[in-house]
């Protein structure tokens, strides 16, 4: 079995992770990374509140009998949704580990630190991961250039990333962005990581909550065919590209305000391509991951055969190079 120290501190088999998904990261995917012995987080402000977020953790525990975590991402917002009722209602209900992400989780680490709750802090570079392990947190999950949603701002891939943040953090540390497979798993070893967060590759899955047409795109698409939004706004997004996605780009490069897209980015737009299979009918999250994507499998066989994989480069390929043999 491939045992990391990300698997002993977070109380998972194998060093596997789907992270926060807005729109996805519900009972049914989530229950399914659990049972696959990886770790699952529920995304929390996908429920419209607080005990909503209730109901979903106690129907995922319906679903498995394995540890499981709840996302909580801290953004920027005209009306920020109640944040501290949703960490309450984490608290409140047991959950063993939380994902922040985000703005700086500082307001919300000492109270999930009193209550035993574990804090796998995401961030887009070393700076931040340096800091998230002065604030105490216990695992920091690290996201190059290449990852979906918001990659940061400063265009760091993950060859150069994880390994620059490994010789700075001494907590257990997640490779995220551009993972799909057991070369990934391998890859993101040898740079330093203790395992992998994967978010694309579980939207292609059976259990994945989202129309087919969603999962087919991902199957189908390249590496090159995702877009950066907002960039003009230093708060850039990685999505799927479509006719809405080079609309957005092209009224900002062209000096247009956030207003002028404001309609076109709305996440009621993004919940209806998930919802009904229209893939124009807004933007939706997708990372450089998909051209690695070739199939659509149950997550049970995903996480086995990543597993299984890794395990066969490291003791046939690279065990091979070491030896001599061919």
């Amino acid at each position: 079995m491939m045992t990391t120290r990300f698997c002993t501190e977070f109380g998972v088999d194998y060093p596997i992770v789907q992270g926060g998904m807005q729109g996805v990261g519900r009972a049914e995917l989530v229950s399914a990374v659990a049972n696959a012995g990886a770790l699952g987080f529920l995304t929390a402000l996908t429920q419209p509140t607080p005990e909503e977020l209730t109901r979903e953790i106690a129907r995922c525990r319906e679903l498995t009998d394995r540890p499981f975590g709840v996302n909580l991402t801290i953004l920027p917002t005209i009306d920020p949704p109640p944040y501290a009722e949703y960490r309450d209602a984490i608290i409140s209900s047991g959950v063993s580990v939380v994902e922040t992400a985000g703005f700086n989780p500082a307001e919300h680490v000492p109270a999930f630190r009193a209550a035993g709750v574990k804090v796998l802090h995401k961030c887009t570079s070393v700076r931040h991961a340096v800091k998230a392990q002065e604030l105490g947190v216990d695992g920091v999950s690290i996201d190059g250039f290449e990852c979906a949603g918001h990659p940061g701002e400063d265009d760091i891939p993950g060859l150069v990333l994880i390994p620059a943040a490994a010789e700075r953090v001494g907590i257990p540390m997640i490779a995220s962005g551009g993972f799909a497979d057991s070369r990934g798993l391998v890859a993101a070893l040898a740079l330093g990581a203790d395992g992998i967060n994967m978010g694309t590759r579980f939207l292609a899955t059976v259990e994945a909550p989202v129309h087919q047409a969603v999962k087919e795109r991902l199957v189908e698409a390249s590496e090159r065919e995702t877009d950066l939004i907002f960039r003009p706004l230093r708060n850039t997004a990685r999505v799927a590209r479509n006719s809405v996605s080079r609309k957005v780009v092209e009224v900002l490069d062209e000096g247009g305000a956030f207003e002028d897209v404001r309609e076109l980015v709305a996440g009621s737009r993004g919940r209806e391509v998930f919802e009904t299979g229209d893939l124009e009918r807004g933007v939706w999250s997708a990372g450089l991951a998909q051209g690695l994507i070739h199939d659509i499998p149950r997550v049970g066989e995903l996480v086995r055969r990543i597993v299984a994989g890794a395990e066969d480069i490291v003791h046939d390929r690279l065990g091979a190079l070491l030896t001599g043999e061919s």
